[in-house]
C-alpha cells in the first residue's frame, strides 16, 4: 500500500479503510499514525496485496483470511486515555471480535503461531512510542529500559499519583501538538464530542482543584514556619530576660492591650517615659488584670527597645506571688451580686459647708450609691464635687477616693489636686479624645480591681457628659446617628462606666457620683442626659434660677431625692424629713431653700436642726 496515495486521503477516508481492515483504538490516532498503522495492517493482512484502485487494500477473501480471524493490529491506547477508562466510547468495530456480536463472531480456531505473537508485540510498542510525549517518562519499561529503571519506574509511580500537583505541574508543562493540547491536557477526537468534552471540563475542574489543594498546602507550610520562627524568638527573648541582671525597681498601673501585652503606667494613666513592657507570656503566669498594680525591677533596656521590659513581678496589689508564681484567689467583678446601698456616707463636717448638710438630708448617699448631679452651666457642681471629695475622705478614710476629670480646664484639675486628698485622675481639654477615654477606662478598670479585693471605692467624675462627646469623637463611625449627632454605639462605653457602681454582697462597694450637664443649648447634651436620667438611684439637680439669684447651694429640693433612702436614714430621722419636705413643697421654690438654708446656719449640725424641726409646730 503506497504512503503517498494514503497521504492524501482526509482523516475520514483513512478511518473507513482502518475500519474495513477492522483494526482496534484507530479513533484516537492521528493522521500520519493512522496511515503507519493502516500499512503494517495491510502488509499482515494481504501479504504484500496490491491496494485497490481508489488506493484502499483490497478486502481479502474468507479463505484468504487467517484461520484464527484476527488480523487486526492491537494499537496501544494512550496512558492518560486508559487511565480514565473510557471503555464507554468505544464504537462496536473497536472492540475485540470474541467482545463482538454473534454475527461477527469467527469460528474457534487454534491460537496463533509465536511469529504472528512478536509482531504484535512490536506494533504495540512502536504505537506507544508514538502516543507518548518526548518528556513523559515511559511507563512500564521500553526499548532501552533496564530492569532497574523499569523498577524504579514502578516505585515511583505511587509517589506521583499521591501528588496531584506534581501530575498537574506535569502534564501543564507538556508541548502541544497540532494545536490539540492545551492546559497541560490532550483533546482526543472520539466518535461523541459530548464525551470528549465532559472529559476536557472534569479535567479542568480536577486541575483546579488540584491547583488550590496546591495553594492550601503552600499556606500551611508558611503558617507553620511563621509559627516556629515566632516561637523560637519568644523562647530567645524569655532566656534573655533570664539572664539579664534585674534594674531599677518599678511601680505601676498595668494597662494590657488587646494583643495581650501590657505596660505599667508609672506616672499617672497615660502614656510616659519611665512606662514598662511586661510581656503576654507575664500577664499569663501571674493571671494578671488591666487595672492591677505591679511592682518589679526592670531588664537593662536594648539598643532597639523603646521602652524597659520588667525582669520579673515582685508585687502585686501588694501581695508577693508565690514560688510558681500565682496569686490568691480574686473574684471577678462581673460576678459579684450587686445590692443596693445599705451604708451611709456621712457627709456633714464640723463647720463644714451648708450644701454637705442639706445633701445628707435631702439626697443621702451611700456606699454603693450611682449618683447623678445635673447642672446647668455655672451652678456650682465643679464645687458641690469637690466637697463631696473633701466630706468622704474625712468622715471616711477607709475608702479609696478617686477624682476623674474628663476634659476640664487646667486650672480646675490644679485646684481639684491641692484641695482633695485622694487619687486624681485627669485629663485635660487641650488633649486628644483618645486621652480622655483611655484614662476613664483605666481608671475605672482600677477601681474594679479594689472591689475585688473587698475594698470600698468613691469615684467622682465630672462630668459624664465630657466623657460621652469624647467617646463620640473617637469611637469609629456605626453609621446610625441619633438627633444631635451622637452616634449610637458612643454611648455604651459611659453607660459601661457609670452601670459598674454598686454595692457588692459579701464585702466592698463601688460608688459613683457623676455630673451630667443640661440646659447648655447643645441637642446632644439633652440628648446624653436623657440617655442616663434613669440609671442611677440617687439624682441632686442644681437650679438655674437660684443660681442667677446668687443662692448657693442652688440645690432643687423637690426634684432631688435618693431612691431606697428608708435603708440609709433611721426610721425616726426619716419621717422628720418628709414632714420637712412637706413644708418646703408647700413653698416656692427659691423661697423653699432660703428658708431651709436660714434655718440650717441657726444650728450647728444636722441633729440640732432635726430636733428643732420636731419641736417646731410647723404645718403641713
Amino acid at each position: 500500500m503506497d504512503r503517498s496515495v494514503l497521504a492524501r486521503k482526509q482523516l475520514t477516508e483513512l478511518k473507513g479503510i482502518a475500519s474495513h481492515l477492522q483494526m482496534r483504538g484507530y479513533q484516537r490516532l492521528k493522521k500520519a499514525e493512522l496511515i503507519e498503522a493502516i500499512v503494517r495492517a495491510a502488509e499482515r493482512s494481504g501479504d504484500g496485496r496490491p491496494a485497490g484502485p481508489d488506493g484502499s487494500p483490497s478486502i481479502p477473501s474468507t479463505a484468504d483470511a487467517p484461520s484464527n480471524g484476527r488480523t487486526a493490529v492491537a494499537v496501544a491506547e494512550r496512558p492518560d486515555a486508559r487511565a480514565e477508562g473510557e471503555d464507554s466510547g468505544r464504537s462496536q468495530s473497536q472492540l475485540p471480535l470474541d467482545q463482538q456480536g454473534d454475527d461477527r463472531r469467527p469460528s474457534p480456531t487454534p491460537a496463533p503461531d509465536a511469529s504472528e505473537e512478536a509482531t504484535r508485540t512490536r506494533v504495540r510498542t512502536r504505537s506507544r512510542e508514538r502516543t507518548q510525549s518526548p518528556d513523559e517518562p515511559q511507563r512500564n519499561g521500553g526499548p532501552g529500559t533496564s530492569i532497574e529503571d523499569r523498577q524504579s519506574a514502578r516505585t515511583e509511580r505511587p509517589e506521583a499519583a499521591q501528588d496531584p500537583v506534581r501530575q498537574d505541574r506535569a502534564q501543564r508543562e507538556q508541548p502541544t501538538e497540532d494545536g490539540q493540547r492545551g492546559e497541560g491536557q490532550q483533546i482526543h477526537e472520539s466518535p461523541s464530542g459530548e464525551a470528549g468534552g465532559s472529559r476536557t471540563q472534569r479535567q479542568q475542574r480536577d486541575s483546579r482543584d488540584n491547583e488550590e489543594g496546591g495553594n492550601r498546602r503552600r499556606r500551611s507550610r508558611r503558617e507553620r514556619r511563621r509559627n516556629k520562627q515566632q516561637s523560637q524568638q519568644g523562647r530567645q527573648y524569655r532566656e534573655d530576660d533570664q539572664a539579664a541582671e534585674p534594674g531599677e525597681v518599678r511601680s505601676g498601673v498595668l494597662d494590657i492591650l488587646p494583643e495581650g501585652y501590657g505596660f505599667l503606667r508609672t506616672s499617672g494613666y497615660l502614656p510616659g517615659e519611665r512606662d514598662v513592657y511586661i510581656s503576654q507570656s507575664q500577664v499569663r503566669k501571674h493571671g494578671l488584670r488591666r487595672g492591677d498594680v505591679v511592682e518589679g525591677p526592670i531588664r537593662v533596656q536594648k539598643s532597639n527597645e523603646k521602652v524597659p521590659a520588667l525582669h520579673h513581678v515582685q508585687m502585686v496589689n501588694g501581695q508577693k506571688p508565690d514560688e510558681q508564681g500565682n496569686l490568691p484567689h480574686r473574684p471577678d467583678f462581673k460576678d459579684m451580686t450587686p445590692l443596693f446601698p445599705d451604708e451611709r456616707l456621712r457627709l456633714e463636717t464640723p463647720e463644714g459647708p451648708i450644701s454637705m448638710r442639706i445633701i445628707d438630708l435631702m439626697s443621702p448617699i451611700g456606699k454603693g450609691q450611682r449618683g447623678l448631679i445635673v447642672s446647668p452651666p455655672k451652678a456650682g457642681k465643679t464645687t458641690i464635687l469637690k466637697e463631696l471629695g473633701q466630706a468622704i475622705a474625712y468622715n471616711n478614710p477607709e475608702c479609696h477616693l478617686m477624682v476623674v476629670l474628663v476634659d476640664e480646664r487646667p486650672e480646675e484639675v490644679t485646684d481639684m489636686q491641692r484641695s482633695v486628698p485622694g487619687e486624681i485622675v485627669a485629663s485635660t481639654f487641650d488633649r486628644p479624645a483618645d486621652d480622655h477615654t483611655q484614662i476613664a477606662e483605666l481608671a475605672m478598670e482600677r477601681a474594679k480591681r479594689l472591689v475585688e479585693a473587698g475594698r470600698d471605692v468613691v469615684v467622682l467624675l465630672d462630668s459624664i457628659t465630657r466623657l460621652a462627646r469624647a467617646y463620640n469623637l473617637a469611637a469609629p463611625a456605626s453609621g446610625r446617628i441619633m438627633s444631635g449627632g451622637v452616634d449610637s454605639t458612643a454611648l455604651y462605653p459611659p453607660k459601661r462606666f457609670f452601670g459598674a457602681a454598686r454595692n457588692i454582697e459579701g464585702g466592698g462597694s463601688l460608688t459613683i457620683i457623676a455630673s451630667a450637664l443640661i440646659e447648655t443649648g447643645s441637642k446632644m447634651d439633652e440628648v446624653i442626659f436623657e440617655e442616663f436620667k434613669g440609671t442611677g438611684n440617687a439624682e441632686l439637680r442644681l437650679d438655674r434660677k437660684l443660681e442667677q439669684k446668687r443662692v448657693f447651694p442652688a440645690i432643687d429640693i423637690e426634684a432631688s431625692g435618693t431612691r431606697k433612702e428608708e435603708l440609709l436614714l433611721d426610721r425616726e430621722e426619716l419621717t422628720i424629713i418628709w414632714k420637712l419636705r412637706r413644708v418646703l413643697h408647700a413653698l416656692e421654690g427659691p423661697a423653699a431653700v432660703e428658708l431651709l438654708i436660714d434655718k440650717m446656719k441657726q444650728t450647728r449640725s444636722n441633729n440640732q436642726f432635726l430636733v428643732q424641726i420636731q419641736k417646731s409646730n410647723l404645718q403641713t
